[in-house]
């Protein structure tokens, strides 16, 4: 399938396909008009020798300084050059794949001034699988992510590396194998190849994508725990979240409810008057904790929408013919969503933990063995299993700190408040595998727990629940290894289509 790129952006769902798909891209004609006619202006401006920042003047704490016509073409190789300085492991290929289209998106709305050779150039990268290699330390995001961006650049020059199967190649040797000419940069093209906001949007394109899809399981995996440990379905009623009308709690607990229903085990004990009328906070408020971080979630889509139709370059070519200086290259806007994500997604984590803690409580389990093993003591079940979910949790809350009111002054004070968005969205990443952990473990846990209940039987998402964790480790007996047990858990809910699953016996699910 083929992406195709116009003035107007492509849409979230295009990036996906982009960066995790595979997808190649093109670039249709009217984006091809608005960049010819956005470099008309630059030519002119050229040809006329006006002080024009970034395109005879240079860069940063150095805006003063007046570029020969000569130079004008070095400086901004040089540019990409010294930007170029990131240090550590590459960023996974999804985040470079989605942030070279995400470029390519800025050049082709035509408020960059670069040919369109120079976008046409990225395309090359896409459709070649070729996948620049971009370090993790290096963006502030001040003038965006300069470093990242300027990594990508290199590799469309035939200059830097790439990352082949996690291992640094040269890229001269990648082009030329690929049949891709590198690319000779003119006045303005190396500015506008770098500064922009494209790594942090991408890594929170990535993380909403993630995280409508973790929302969702974090619902199952609690309905799971709720039966398993006889919990009541009474405080998830459509009436009792009408009067408080969050729109992301009364999703969370319209799927509990629906995920509750038909269970003989729910069933055993509805009119029990010793069964506990309040169940604990863990239980009850599940929809008021899940169904925040929903509308979290939707606020960082928003965002991203925002993003995909703005212009973040800077210095901007205008259709009349100025070329003026912004701040929109600031990641600000971004760095917050991806802080709030970071919180949402840590909560969202931490009470699913207490689930999995109560349900290995033989105390507060409601007469489950304990640690969910047939024989305690001989074998310790899933103690270890919480202590790993307990460790993931206090990770989590470290890496909920927000970044966004972190600053560090550069460029001889020129930059002198920067957005830290990179980081927040860099420390988002690895909260969302985590929080994909910690959902493991409670669904692993509840699943045995509804083993247990036998020969009472569990509602239709529980028999799903019980045939995957048969299928993994399979009845209660004696202990197994459990790392790969979670690490197998992990990857089929992570599977989008475990969701459709559950949906197709339950029906659809918000």
């Amino acid at each position: 399938m083929t992406i195709t790129i116009t003035p107007e952006g492509p849409t979230l769902a295009d990036v996906i396909a982009v960066a995790r798909h595979g997808h190649n891209v093109e670039l249709s004609e009217s984006a091809l008009d608005k960049m010819r006619q956005s470099r008309t202006i630059i030519d002119d401006i050229e040809q006329q020798g006006k002080p024009v920042y970034g395109v005879s003047t240079g860069f940063g704490a150095l805006a003063n300084t007046l570029i020969g016509e000569s130079d004008r073409a070095r400086m901004q190789k040089s540019l990409v050059r010294s930007h170029a300085a990131g240090v550590d492991d590459p960023m996974d290929a999804e985040v470079v794949r989605a942030m070279i289209l995400l470029r390519i998106r800025s050049l082709a709305k035509g408020y960059s001034g670069v040919r369109p050779v120079i976008a046409q150039q990225l395309a090359d990268l896409l459709n070649s699988g070729i996948v620049p290699w971009v370090p993790r330390h290096g963006s502030l995001g001040a003038s965006g992510d300069l470093a990242p961006l300027a990594h990508c650049a290199m590799v469309a020059m035939g200059e830097g590396w790439i990352n082949h199967d996690g291992k640094r190649v040269d890229a001269a040797a990648a082009l030329a194998e690929a049949g891709i000419e590198p690319v000779e940069l003119s006045a303005k093209e190396g500015i506008a190849l770098i500064n922009g906001t494209d790594g942090m949007l991408a890594m929170l394109i990535l993380a909403v994508d993630d995280l409508n899809h973790f929302s969702t399981v974090a619902d199952v995996t609690a309905a799971l725990s709720i039966e398993a440990m006889l919990g009541t379905d009474r405080p998830f009623a459509p009436e009792l979240h009408a009067i408080r009308p969050q729109p992301g709690q009364g999703k969370s607990a319209a799927n509990l409810y629906k995920l509750l229903q038909h269970s003989a085990i729910m069933d055993s004990h509805r009119d029990d008057f010793e069964h506990a009328v309040q169940d604990a906070y863990s239980m009850r408020c599940a929809p008021q904790v899940s169904g925040a971080a929903r509308d979290v979630v939707d606020y960082a889509r928003q965002v991203s929408l925002h993003e995909l139709e703005s212009i973040v370059d800077n210095p901007v070519v205008l259709r009349d013919g100025r070329v003026e200086s912004t701040g929109n290259f600031h990641g600000a806007p971004l760095a917050y969503a991806l802080d709030f994500l970071a919180i949402a997604a840590t909560d969202m984590g931490s009470i699913a933990e207490r689930r999995v803690d109560r349900l290995l409580d033989a105390t507060r389990n409601r007469e489950l063995p304990a640690f969910l093993t047939p024989e305690p003591g001989v074998n310790s079940g899933l103690m270890i299993a919480q202590y790993t979910a307990a460790g993931i949790v206090a990770e989590n809350r470290r890496l909920a700190n927000p970044a966004s009111v972190d600053s560090i002054p550069t460029s001889g004070m020129q930059e002198d408040h920067v957005s830290m968005g990179w980081s927040a969205g860099y420390k988002l990443r690895t909260v969302v595998t985590n929080l994909a952990n910690l959902l493991a473990v409670e669904f692993l846990s509840a699943s045995r727990g509804l083993q247990l209940r036998a020969p009472l039987t569990p509602s239709p998402s529980g028999h799903i629940a019980i045939d995957i964790i048969e299928e993994i480790a399979g009845q209660p007996g004696d202990d197994l290894f459990t790392a790969p047990i979670i690490e197998a858990v992990a990857e089929r809910l992570s599977d989008r289509r475990f969701i459709d699953d559950i949906a197709a016996k339950v029906g659809e699910l918000h």
